[in-house]
């Protein structure tokens, strides 16, 4: 007959010199593994307090609305340089200028590409009221029927009509009575 039956002694695992087995001593660095990150974890989700706030970044809407009223002041620019330039139905060239036309050649010059006519300009952009208007959106006057550039300080540039030229209006008189409403193109930055 063997030994007597020691239920202890077969269901453990054999030990090492320092007394542990192969078992419980990978039970212990799992343990305090889990330990260190139940610890660490927390700190590296929530912000550290007493460090100083770092400012965030500019929204790109905010720099994207710079860029636009930037734009705009350079179509400006660019448009004043027709001032005197003669109204001619249907023109679009600095031989001669229509409304929807001048609008059109002024823009192009900035690989922006309108229709010619009024009508189908006001379908562009995005709708602006008057008191936001900033330089370079399209203002709108008789229905829809004729169209400028708004300047700025409540003046817009525009081909009036035949016999006359290119020249700067108040927003006062017949065209303060028929504005119609204004648009603003949308620059994209890459």
């Amino acid at each position: 007959m063997g030994p007597p039956y020691d239920r202890r002694r077969r269901c453990a695992l054999p030990t090492r010199a320092d007394g542990l087995s192969p078992m419980s001593r990978s039970l212990r660095v799992f343990l305090l593994l889990c330990a260190l990150t139940l610890f660490v974890a927390p700190a590296l989700v929530r912000p550290l307090t007493g460090r100083a706030q770092v400012a965030p970044k500019p929204r790109p809407t905010r720099r994207l609305a710079a860029a636009n009223f930037a734009f705009g002041l350079r179509v400006v620019s660019y448009a004043k340089h027709f001032l005197g330039v003669p109204y001619v139905y249907g023109g679009s060239t600095p031989h001669g200028f229509d409304c929807s036309g001048f609008v059109r050649y002024v823009y192009a010059h900035f690989g922006v590409t309108l229709p010619h006519s009024s009508y189908a300009q006001f379908g562009d952009g995005r709708r602006v009221v008057r008191r936001s208007l900033r330089p370079g959106d399209l203002v709108f006057f008789d229905s829809v029927g004729h169209v400028g550039i708004y300047i700025g300080n409540g003046r817009f540039i525009h081909a009036p009509h035949s016999g006359t030229r290119v020249r700067i209006e108040r927003f006062a008189g017949w065209y303060g009575a028929r504005f119609s409403g204004a648009r603003r193109l949308r620059l994209r930055l890459s």
